[in-house]
C-alpha cells in the first residue's frame, strides 16, 4: 500500500514546504525555495506539533540543517522571552525535550526539567487530581480536554525518562488513566473531547475526530517514551486503544477519511484526524500495542490523506483549532484552514510510512 522510499521522502519534503509556508509564521524573512526556514512567531500548541513533526522528519532523513534550523528557532524564541506556562504553550516543549540529545545547550535542560517541575507543582488541577485544560484564553476551571494527553503528558514522560524521574513518569501516565475514566465513552471504545466536573458532563457529548486522533497518537507515543510501563497499565491502555481502533474501523467512509463528528457522516471529512489516525495506528501496531488486522484502517486512512496534499504542500480539509463546542453544530461548522498540525500530523503519518520501507 505504500509507496517507494523516493516518492514518500519527496511527498515529506512539499508537506514540509508547505508547513513553513503557512500564514502565520514571520513573513519579514524570506523561504528559500526548497528550504525549510522556520520562523513560526508564535509558541503554542500548534507550533508545537509543527516542530515536533519536524523534529521527527529530521530525526528520519538525517538531516542536520533542519536539526540545526530547529536549535536556531529554540535559540530565539527562548531569547526574546517565552509566554505564560499552560497546558497550550507546553506542547513545544516535547519537541525541545528530545532535541536536547542532539544540541547541547544546559541551559534547555534546566528549561526542561523547570518546566516539568511547575507541571507538578503549578498547573491547576480538578477533581481527583486531573491536569485543568487551560490556556491562555481561559482557566477551563472543573474541565478535562483530550487534548492534554498530547500537549503536556507526553513533555512530562520524556523529560521524567531523560532526567531520571519516576515522579513525573508516574504523573504522566496516572494523566492518561484519569482521562480515559472521564472522556472514554464506554459504549463505542470512543472518546468525548471533555468533561466538566461543574455539572458532570461532557459538554456536547462530541465524538470529535481530531481529539480522538490525539489519543491513538499519545497511547504509542506514550508507550515509545515510557518503554518499561508497569503490566497492568500496558495492558489497560493497550486495551482502550484497540476499542478505540475497533471503532474506526466501522466509521471509516468509502474514501477512507474519518469525519469531524467520527459518528456523523453528514459532518465535513477532516484530514488532519485521519492523518493522525493513520499515525497511531501504524505506529501501534509496529510497538506490538495493536493487531497487524488493524493495519487496513491505517492504510486506507494514509491513501484518503494523500489526496488531499496540494502542490504547494498545503494540506487540505484540516478544521481551524476547536475550542470546547455547547452543540454538535458548533463542530459541523468550524472553517477549513491551512494549519500547522495538519501538516505536521500529515509529516508524522508519512514519517511512520517511510520508517516501514526502511524494514521491508
Amino acid at each position: 500500500m505504500y509507496h517507494d522510499r523516493q516518492e514518500l521522502l519527496g511527498h515529506l519534503a512539499n508537506v514540509a514546504t508547505g508547513l513553513s509556508r503557512i500564514r502565520g509564521i514571520n513573513e519579514t524573512a524570506p523561504i528559500a525555495e526548497g528550504t525549510f526556514s522556520i520562523q513560526f512567531d508564535e509558541w503554542d500548541w500548534e507550533i508545537g506539533v509543527g516542530v515536533y513533526g519536524l523534529y521527527r522528519h529530521a530525526c528520519q532523513t538525517g538531516d542536520l540543517d533542519l536539526i540545526n534550523a530547529l536549535a536556531d528557532w529554540y535559540d530565539w524564541q527562548i531569547s526574546r522571552g517565552l509566554p505564560p506556562r499552560q497546558v497550550n504553550s507546553t506542547a513545544p516543549m516535547l519537541a525541545l525535550s528530545f532535541l536536547i540529545d542532539d544540541v547541547e545547550r544546559p541551559e534547555w535542560e534546566a528549561l526542561v526539567k523547570d518546566w516539568a517541575e511547575w507541571l507538578m507543582i503549578s498547573l491547576a488541577r480538578t477533581e481527583d487530581n486531573g491536569f485543568q485544560h487551560v490556556v491562555k484564553e481561559r482557566m477551563n476551571d472543573g474541565e478535562l480536554w483530550d487534548d492534554t494527553l498530547f500537549m503536556t503528558c507526553l513533555f512530562l514522560a520524556r523529560a521524567g525518562k531523560r532526567f531520571d524521574r519516576p515522579d513525573w513518569v508516574e504523573e504522566a501516565v496516572y494523566q492518561f488513566l484519569i482521562h480515559a475514566r472521564y472522556l472514554g465513552d464506554a459504549k463505542t471504545g470512543l472518546w468525548y473531547h471533555g468533561w466538566t466536573f461543574n455539572g458532570r458532563h461532557n459538554f456536547a457529548g462530541a465524538l470529535w475526530a481530531r481529539g480522538n486522533s490525539w489519543i491513538t497518537i499519545a497511547i504509542p507515543e506514550l508507550f515509545s517514551i515510557v518503554g518499561d510501563l508497569p503490566r497492568a497499565t500496558r495492558l489497560y491502555l493497550s486495551n482502550v486503544l484497540a476499542a478505540q481502533v475497533n471503532a474506526f474501523a466501522k466509521l471509516q467512509n468509502d474514501d477512507g477519511f474519518f469525519h469531524t463528528l467520527l459518528d456523523d457522516p453528514g459532518s465535513p471529512i477532516e484530514a488532519s484526524a485521519t492523518a493522525g489516525i493513520a499515525y497511531g495506528i501504524s505506529r501501534g501496531i509496529s510497538l506490538g500495542i495493536l493487531p497487524e488486522d488493524m493495519r487496513a484502517v491505517a492504510e486506507r486512512a494514509y491513501a484518503a490523506v494523500l489526496t488531499c496534499i496540494g502542490d504547494d504542500g498545503i494540506v487540505a480539509h484540516v478544521s481551524d483549532g476547536t475550542p470546547m463546542g455547547h452543540t454538535l453544530d458548533f463542530y459541523r461548522q468550524i472553517p477549513d484552514i491551512p494549519a500547522p498540525y495538519g501538516q505536521a500530523l500529515t509529516m508524522l503519518m508519512l514519517v511512520d510510512a517511510i520508517a516501514r520501507t526502511a524494514k521491508t
